[in-house]
């Protein structure tokens, strides 16, 4: 079981901005999720990888995905009260849900490094 956190690259925001987004889409995912996976998920240790795009159209493409897939997802836009314009999109959560789900159809996004 995993979750990840697709971040948008090119925002290039600092790395405290960048945390406290990866856990609004964390959080914002994971309350969308089935109990049981939730269950599952917290039992195997919670796994989060973070992932990265290069633009908001790229990560609408993954969103995309993800909702094709049933799978529960949340999009994070940022209120704009320290780095960000308002209404900045930054990234998104997805999941949990199995390692062999996630991994088919995410497999080509790179880490965020």
């Amino acid at each position: 079981m995993k979750q990840i956190i697709v971040v948008r690259r090119d925002l290039k925001m600092s790395k405290g901005k960048t945390a406290a987004q990866s856990c609004h889409a964390c959080l914002g995912s994971y309350k969308k999720s089935d109990k049981e996976k939730i269950q599952k998920w917290e039992n195997d240790g919670q796994a989060k990888i973070i992932l990265r795009v290069d633009s908001l159209e790229e990560l609408l493409k993954v969103q995309k995905l993800a909702i094709l897939n049933k799978l529960p997802n949340y999009l994070v836009v940022d209120q704009g009260k320290t780095e960000l314009p308002p209404s900045t999109v930054t990234c998104l959560g997805i999941g949990p849900d199995e390692d062999l789900v996630i991994d088919k159809i995410f497999k080509d996004l790179k880490l965020l490094g």
